[in-house]
């Protein structure tokens, strides 16, 4: 089967290094491999996402270097490729879970849920995993409970271990219940990342996903998703993070600038592209490089299996090269 990797940004705000890094590996990823390309935009979370950075963004990456075969603006055989535009696929797909009887209606609050400080971690950006408070609700209870408010959707966790082979990340296993049931609507009606990405990741043929460590562990999530739907699953390779000294997630805090701030400054797409490879085992030395370059000798294999680690000065010589544009 022909390689098909992507990228996918929501457009929340202008890209910065640390994206541009993970578009880079998947790019030359599929690249490498004679494979195609496809950007997708997910902003199937609306209040997030902003209409001034769509173009932006596919801007930044040209700019870059980086090209795709399939997207927004060229169109191609599996678009839409703007997830609020396929709302339908997702109904469809929800459809098809409710008549396994895989979803069940969750009422409660998100304060509800932080208050569960005895359940055990799930993803970072949750809180702690889902107790299971409304999974066994009989009718009478979620009808009186439905008359205060309106549900979310939840997902029930088969009670079996979830394994695969990550590209990056070697042999992963993760215990049955990992995570608790999740969300696949949320009470506003906006379908979850988990549903839209394993629905368009399908539709679109995609073979291979390659993107950051910090998704790791949501993968078990969309493998049973998957399997419920009766989809292809893709091979996965999740990278470890560009992160500031801290160990956290290079951003703005860090001192971060975004690729139109660094453009603005005058700084080259080379530079950039040549400071990322020279920290992501790409390239034996730091000087600027154009990402076609790259494709002949990439080996996803040579990305360090460790968070990489840039200080300060890093970001301050990346955007130093020039001075700012009169």
């Amino acid at each position: 089967m022909t390689y098909r990797g992507r990228f996918a940004p929501t457009p929340s705000g202008e890209m910065h290094v640390g994206n541009a890094r993970t578009a880079l590996l998947a790019w030359l990823d599929a690249r490498s491999r004679g494979g195609q390309f496809i950007l997708r935009i997910e902003d199937i979370d609306k209040p997030r996402c902003k209409p001034q950075y769509y173009d932006l963004l596919m801007e930044d990456l040209r700019w870059l270097g980086i090209d795709w075969d399939e997207g927004p603006d060229i169109g191609g055989p599996f678009g839409p490729y703007v997830q609020s535009l396929r709302l339908g696929d997702y109904e469809r797909a929800l459809k098809r879970l409710e008549e396994q009887q895989l979803l069940y209606p969750c009422y409660c609050s998100r304060a509800e849920l932080m208050a569960v400080a005895s359940a055990p971690h799930g993803l970072g950006s949750e809180g702690p995993a889902y107790p299971g408070t409304c999974r066994k609700l009989t009718e009478e209870e979620r009808r009186e409970r439905e008359s205060r408010k309106s549900p979310s959707l939840r997902f029930r966790l088969p009670d079996r271990a979830a394994a695969f082979e990550d590209g990056a990340a070697g042999p992963q296993r993760f215990e049955p219940g990992a995570g608790g049931d999740f969300v696949v609507r949320r009470a506003d009606g906006i379908v979850s990342y988990q549903l839209a990405v394993v629905v368009d990741d399908a539709a679109m043929g995609i073979t291979d996903v390659v993107r950051g460590a910090d998704l790791l562990d949501s993968t078990p999530r969309q493998l049973f998703l998957f399997e419920a739907l009766g989809l292809e699953i893709p091979r996965y390779a999740h990278v470890p993070l560009l992160c500031g000294p801290d160990g956290k997630r290079l951003a703005k805090r860090h001192g971060a600038l975004s690729i139109r701030a660094l453009r603005g400054r005058g700084v080259r797409a080379e530079t950039i592209i040549g400071a990322i490879a020279s920290v992501s085992g790409l390239h034996d030395r730091v000087e600027p490089i154009a990402a076609h370059e790259l494709i002949g000798r990439f080996r996803l294999e040579d990305v360090p299996g460790e968070p990489v680690i840039v200080d300060e000065q890093w970001i301050s010589r990346l955007a130093g090269e020039a001075p700012p544009a009169p």
